[in-house]
């Protein structure tokens, strides 16, 4: 298997630093992490991904795009690394692929950290999108429209949109940031397998947010056996904050950090206070694993 990914050197030795594997969310790729990995640096080796079809990562001809598919894909990519168990942080979409691994795959997992994961939220979806043509997108037939008014955008103008989307403060994204995002976007724009990989994946979301027994998010969240953290921000219009609790109480070894005035991307929001969080985790399962020994 091939993933691009992105590293951040461990400052410790590295015999002596853990490893810490970062997990985009839907349209998204291993640039969200930058500002959150470099902080985490001091105590970490890190490793973010980007998800077949997402970034530029090729998919395989038989990728089929499901959850389940980019959380197997996860797990070999982790098995591989030879580290032993990591440090698992997800946002989004790659929160909820991050809990399922957890969930099933305990031995991979050290710690789990999810950043407003893709629970279950069936709110009607246009209110939540900063473009209505959005939520038209990806259906067949009456998106091809809104898929070429879409696709008329200029990379800064598409840039522009997912930071409104998804920070509580669009102003407060700096403007080096967004020429990187924007960059990024229009390389991205001639990749033949990009639409493919939205679509089918957010197809595939909807259908694990209406799954019942041992296949929902729910089910696996109760499977996690690794300590966790939830963080999510109070101004989150992609995925209710509303959900914070409930994700955090589902989860056997559980905390949680309300963020105020942060929306569905706090790693790249508030970069600080979430390594914060994160550091403590990470401390605190190390101790507890030290005592074990």
């Amino acid at each position: 298997m091939r993933l691009h990914v992105r590293r951040t050197e461990p400052e410790l030795s590295p015999d002596n630093a853990d490893t810490a594997v970062y997990v985009h969310g839907l349209g998204g790729s291993s640039t969200n992490w930058t500002d959150l990995g470099v902080l985490l640096a001091p105590w970490s080796a890190g490793i973010a991904v980007d998800l077949p079809g997402f970034g530029f990562s090729e998919p395989a001809p038989d990728f089929d795009f499901t959850l389940a598919a980019h959380t197997e894909q996860l797990a070999k990519y982790i098995a591989g690394l030879g580290t032993g168990p990591v440090h698992l942080l997800g946002n989004s979409m790659g929160g909820a692929i991050a809990a399922l691994l957890a969930g099933t795959r305990p031995d991979l997992v050290k710690t789990l950290t999810l950043i407003s994961p893709a629970v279950p939220d069936l709110r009607p979806l246009p209110s939540r999108l900063s473009d209505p043509r959005m939520a038209l997108a990806y259906l067949p037939v009456v998106g091809r429209s809104a898929r070429r008014q879409l696709a008329a955008m200029t990379p800064n103008e598409r840039a522009r949109q997912v930071i409104k989307l998804c920070f509580a403060d669009p102003s407060s994204f700096p403007e080096s940031r967004l020429a990187e995002l924007a960059k990024e976007h229009g390389e991205r724009l001639s990749l033949p397998w990009a639409m493919t990989a939205m679509s089918r994946s957010t197809s595939d979301i909807f259908r694990v947010w209406l799954a019942r027994g041992p296949s929902s998010i729910w089910s696996a969240l109760r499977a996690v056996t690794a300590p966790s953290l939830v963080v999510w921000g109070d101004k989150d219009r992609v995925i209710s904050a509303r959900k914070a609790r409930r994700t955090a109480r589902t989860l056997r070894d559980g905390r949680l950090l309300m963020l105020s005035n942060v929306g569905h991307v706090a790693q790249m929001e508030h970069p600080t206070a979430a390594a914060e969080a994160v550091l403590a985790l990470w401390q605190t399962a190390n101790a507890d694993d030290g005592y074990r020994r």
